[in-house]
C-alpha cells in the first residue's frame, strides 16, 4: 500500500476487524516504508501513524516498495496532483510493468491518464481498479461495469462534492452567507484549510472527467469542463430559489450528444432527486433500457472510502481465484 494518510488508514482498520483472506506486505508513504512478506503488523503501523512516528524504516522510499516488494496487487492511495499525476502515475505504471494488479483512489493518474494505463493493464493481463476515485461509498463504476450491462448510457448529473454541497444546505437551512457556512465547515472538517478545489468546481470537474472517460471512453481533459463554483452564490439567491419551491446545488452534467459537459451551481425543484443535503454525494445516470438511476451515498471519509478500496480488491482476488 503507497500512502498512510486517512484512506490508508481506514483500510488498515478495516482489514484488522474483518477476516477478508488479505495480507499488506508493504506500507511506505512519504517519509518511511515497511516491508514484511509475512504481512504488515497493521495494529503497530497503525499506532505509530496516529503518534507521529514513522511508519517504518526512513531508508524504504515509495517506489523501494512498488519495485522490491512482494504483492500481488498495488493499493495506491497518496494524495492527489491533478497537475502532473506525479508520483501516484509513476508508481502504478510500474507496478503494472511488474505483472501487478493496481488499486487507486487517486483522482490525478486516473483523470489524466486512464486510456493509456488501462491499455497498459491489458497488455500485462492485469486489472486496474479506481472505484474509491469517484464518491467515496457509492459503488458507481461497479454499477456501470455489472449492473447497466447492455445498457448505453445517455447522459450524467450529479452533486459529487461534499463540501459544496454542505456549504449550499447550511446557505438554505440557517440562512447563512457563503463565508459563515465555509467558516462551519472548515470547523467541522468538512472543509479543507484551502477549500478552493471544492468550492470552485474543480473536484466535480475532475470526477466528472473520470466518470465521462470511463463511460464513454472519451479523451476528456479538466480543461474541456465547464467549470463554475459556488464561491459568488449569496443568502439572497437562495431565498429566491426558495420562493420557487427549489433550491440550489453545484451540479456536474455531461450529455455527450449535446455537446455538454460542465459543473455548475442549477436551480432545481426541492423533490428532485440530486437535492441531497449535507456531505452527501447523489448521481442520476440516464439510459436507454434501464431509463434513471439515481444512487446516493456518503462521498467522502476514510471507512467509506476504503468500502470502494476494498470492493475493488476483492473484485480482483475473487475474479482471478475463479481464473478469469
Amino acid at each position: 500500500m503507497i500512502g498512510f494518510g486517512t484512506v490508508g488508514q481506514g483500510i488498515a482498520s478495516v482489514l484488522m476487524r474483518k477476516d477478508l483472506g488479505l495480507t499488506i506486505t508493504a506500507i511506505a508513504d512519504s517519509r518511511s516504508g515497511l516491508m514484511r512478506d509475512d504481512g504488515v503488523d497493521l495494529a503497530g503501523v497503525l499506532e505509530r501513524k496516529r503518534g507521529g512516528f514513522v511508519v517504518g524504516d526512513v531508508g524504504i522510499s515509495p517506489m523501494d516498495v512498488v519495485k522490491r516488494g512482494e504483492y500481488d496487487l498495488l493499493v495506491e492511495v497518496s494524495p492527489t496532483n491533478i497537475q502532473t499525476a506525479e508520483p501516484a502515475a509513476t508508481f502504478i505504471r510500474e507496478a503494472i510493468s511488474r505483472g501487478k494488479h493496481v488499486v487507486s483512489s487517486n483522482k490525478g493518474p486516473i483523470a489524466l491518464h486512464l486510456k493509456e494505463l488501462r491499455r497498459a493493464a491489458l497488455s500485462h493481463g492485469v486489472q486496474l481498479r479506481y472505484e474509491a476515485t469517484v464518491c467515496g461509498a457509492i459503488p458507481i463504476m461497479h454499477v456501470l461495469e455489472e449492473g447497466l450491462r447492455g445498457n448505453s448510457v445517455k447522459s450524467l448529473h450529479g452533486v459529487l462534492n461534499g463540501t459544496s454541497n454542505f456549504i449550499l444546505t447550511r446557505m438554505a437551512e440557517e440562512g447563512l452567507t457563503y463565508d459563515q457556512a465555509l467558516a462551519e465547515a472548515r470547523e467541522m472538517g468538512v472543509a479543507e484549510a484551502d477549500p478552493t478545489y471544492d468550492v470552485k468546481g474543480i473536484d466535480a470537474a475532475i470526477k466528472l472527467v473520470i466518470l465521462s472517460n470511463t463511460i464513454w471512453e472519451t479523451d476528456l481533459r479538466l480543461e474541456d469542463v465547464v467549470v463554475t463554483g459556488i464561491d459568488q452564490i449569496t443568502p439572497d439567491a437562495i431565498r429566491l430559489s426558495e420562493d420557487e419551491d427549489a433550491t440550489i446545488r453545484l451540479i456536474a452534467e455531461a450529455i455527450p450528444e449535446r455537446g455538454i459537459c460542465r459543473v455548475t451551481p442549477r436551480l432545481i425543484p426541492r423533490n428532485h432527486p440530486l437535492v441531497v443535503n449535507g456531505t452527501l454525494n447523489a448521481i442520476t445516470l440516464t439510459t436507454d433500457l434501464a431509463g434513471a438511476l439515481t444512487f446516493v451515498g456518503k462521498g467522502a471519509g476514510s471507512i467509506e472510502t476504503a468500502s470502494a478500496v476494498i470492493g475493488d480488491i476483492l473484485h480482483i482476488k475473487e475474479r482471478y481465484a475463479r481464473g478469469a
